[in-house]
């Protein structure tokens, strides 16, 4: 039986956009900057799939922005608002568990004179939007958290920080932008960045059933921001390079699947949750890592720490077994699986922060899955733990 929990790290293209990333590569395939026929329709996908995407969002086309995928997503966010708003002052907040692509970024942007502050989180990995409130200051120019995080699954109070964002800049006639990592919440809960305050959104495709190598930031109108990529003047000059048309294309048909019969997803992926976390806390020596409310914790990331057994061991173990699971973030990790600093940062035991598992689901998983997961756990901790005592 082959069973992947690992859909955090990637997941499988859907028919639906396997159908039209061929077409766009073998029949629609011109450059959209040619005025002929077949750039013509290569500009039609191109507009086709920002409409799909702004419509989930409740934004307009034309504040959607393809990129090569996430990383890049946070890096032009990150960057390009800082460079562009750098007069206006020079302090930036973010959060001790942001993924790679927003605290790299942010650190180079430290080198060049910018005041990078982090805000600390609690044992499940939520920051206090009251600490947010307390590091504002004049200087302040940007905040960025994630709304989910990637190794544990906490949701950030997103919602509140826009809030105090937006009435900071009301009291003090500022402008500081508000950007929002949801490389692991879109697809999973209803974002409505006008809503929530939110200048900015990373979204990247291959998280919810798209194309590896795409993604979109989202950029609310009249907001300052300076392009990373010049050349060609692609995207209205604010991403240069030649439009990766299958690309795009999937990633708007997978951002419209992603929203048709959400609710129902959400529910499949919240059972298989409940019956993941239920199954582990009969296991004699797991520590879970993950939110059991369920408004403070997504509906498709599970963490857990075990006891005895180090999570590259297991991984392994349960790889033979026909089952995919991770011990982080798949982008830092590397093949080798290092000391993670989001278990850091919450305070977690150290003899088990090598020992932490994230099992990651999606619409497709199965409550047998979950099942032959947690049969095959009872039988292989006993034994692992067993060899690691010797």
């Amino acid at each position: 039986m082959e069973v992947y929990l690992d859909n955090s790290a990637t997941t499988r293209v859907s028919e639906g956009v396997m159908q039209i990333v061929e077409k766009t590569m073998r029949e629609d395939y011109g450059n959209p900057s040619s005025k002929h026929i077949k750039g013509v329709e290569a500009e039609r996908y191109l507009r086709e799939a920002k409409e799909r995407i702004a419509s989930t969002l409740r934004v307009t086309p034309a504040e959607i922005f393809f990129t090569s995928g996430g990383t890049e997503s946070n890096n032009w966010a990150l960057v390009g608002a800082a460079w562009a708003n750098r007069r206006a002052g020079n302090h930036i907040i973010t959060t001790a568990v942001e993924h790679a692509a927003v605290l790299q970024p942010l650190s180079m942007l430290e080198e060049f004179g910018f005041r990078i502050t982090h805000l600390p989180v609690d044992s499940l990995g939520h920051f206090d939007p009251e600490g947010l409130k307390r590091e504002l200051c004049d200087e302040t120019i940007l905040v960025s958290t994630m709304y989910v995080n990637n190794e544990i699954g906490a949701v950030e109070p997103v919602a509140e920080a826009g809030k105090i964002i937006a009435a900071y800049n009301r009291a003090h006639n500022r402008s500081i932008l508000y950007h929002v990592d949801a490389i692991q919440a879109y697809g999973k809960f209803r974002i409505w960045p006008k809503k929530l305050g939110i200048d900015m959104l990373s979204v990247s495709g291959h998280k919810i059933h798209g194309p590896k190598g795409v993604g979109f930031l989202y950029i609310k109108e009249k907001t300052k921001i300076r392009p990373l990529v010049y050349g060609g003047g692609q995207q209205g000059g604010m991403r240069s390079g030649t439009d990766n048309v299958p690309g795009a294309a999937g990633l708007g048909v997978a951002a419209m699947e992603a929203y048709t019969d959400f609710e129902q997803k959400v529910a499949s992926m919240l059972q298989c949750r409940r019956r993941l976390i239920a199954g582990l806390k009969e296991i004699d020596g797991t520590w879970l890592n993950s939110e059991e409310d369920e408004s403070k914790g997504a509906p498709h990331i599970v963490n857990c720490a075990f006891e005895g057994v180090r999570s590259e061991v297991l991984l392994h173990a349960l790889e033979d077994r026909g089952i995919c699971v991770s011990s982080g973030s798949a982008c830092s990790s590397n093949k080798k699986i290092p000391v993670s600093s989001v278990l850091q940062e919450i305070h977690l035991r150290k003899d088990l922060l090598e020992s932490a598992i994230r099992f990651s689901f999606s619409d497709r998983t199965t409550e047998d899955e979950i099942d032959y997961t947690l049969e095959v756990l009872k039988e292989l901790l006993p034994v692992l733990r067993k060899y690691s005592r010797r």
